[in-house]
């Protein structure tokens, strides 16, 4: 077969276009540490390490979720924790205000009781991240306003928010709220707070009672009603610090569970993209040579060729 000279040249630029091309790739592997760089490299290893990234960015995300979650179940936590403070301090007062207290007493813990609610508004009023904890998803005004009269004493704190609560996602098909709703009188849903009619929590109301009791030097009310209305409030605030508790135990587990796929996620990553370096240099090398030993046996023959032209 007869070969002309451009044929000759046209496939001997196509080899070593393709020696350069491979020694490139081969470099480029090297430099980056990775196998692939492109579809064109595997295409179907590309195609798992695209889908392998899709999981590990949506466990980063679980990761998130979770970390944005625990921030807000410790700032309940420490809320709920200084209502608990508060209530037993109620309870102490309720418990003093007996028979033998004089007037003036009374009228002194009544003080001190006005005192303690309005704390207990601040306290449930309070942000996390520029959010209300406890108005439900009506987290952008403050869920508890009080109204107090001319001498004062609180006649009244009314609860702005409702009664739903945000869930996110912490894995797979798995979404948590670390949202406490202040108050819910629908008998259903999230349990409230400081008012929930299925327990017969109702501590700002019961407060109050014991507020107006006392100033009314009225300590028959205070043992017959106010304390076991009381007791009922205060263990209704036990039940959230224990659910919250549950709720930071629960995200642990899920971060726990968060790292360990991320982690396994990155090693399928390696496994599929990275290079192996040792065969890599290997493989480089011998590109290198193949490519110098083709322009070598292109020069010799490209000359004898001028030579035999030239005779």
């Amino acid at each position: 077969m007869r070969v002309t000279g451009n044929s000759f040249t046209s496939s001997l630029m196509d080899q070593l276009n393709q020696l350069a091309a491979r020694q490139y790739r081969l470099q480029n592997q090297v430099s980056t540490g990775q196998r692939i760089t492109a579809p064109e490299d595997d295409p179907a290893a590309m195609q798992q390490v695209l889908n392998l990234r899709a999981d590990e960015q949506t466990q980063q995300q679980f990761s998130s979720n979770i970390g944005n979650l625990h921030d807000r179940a410790n700032a309940s936590y420490a809320a709920i924790q200084a209502l608990q403070k508060i209530s037993s301090r109620v309870g102490e007062i309720a418990t003093l205000a007996d028979g033998t207290k004089s007037p003036t007493e009374l009228q002194s813990y009544a003080t001190e009781l006005t005192q303690l609610i309005k704390q207990a508004v601040d306290v449930l009023n309070g942000k996390e991240n520029g959010s209300y904890l406890f108005g439900g998803t009506a987290s952008g005004q403050p869920p508890f306003t009080i109204a107090t009269d001319a001498n004062g004493n609180v006649t009244g704190v009314t609860y702005n928010g409702n009664t739903s609560v945000s869930e996110v996602d912490i894995g797979d098909g798995v979404s948590v709220s670390a949202d406490v709703p202040g108050a819910n009188t629908t008998g259903s849903g999230p349990r409230g707070l400081v008012t929930d009619s299925r327990t017969g929590a109702d501590f700002f109301n019961h407060l109050i009672s014991l507020q107006n009791h006392l100033l009314a030097n009225d300590t028959a009310s205070i043992a017959g009603t106010d304390r076991g209305a009381l007791s009922k409030d205060e263990d209704n605030i036990l039940f959230h610090v224990s659910n919250n508790g549950a709720i930071q135990t629960r995200l642990d587990a899920a971060a726990s569970v968060a790292s360990s796929k991320s982690t396994a996620l990155d090693q399928q990553i390696s496994n599929k993209a990275d290079a192996d370096m040792t065969d890599t240099i290997v493989k480089l090398n011998q590109a290198q040579n193949s490519y110098q030993a083709a322009l070598q046996s292109s020069g010799r023959i490209m000359q004898m060729s001028l030579m035999d032209y030239l005779q």
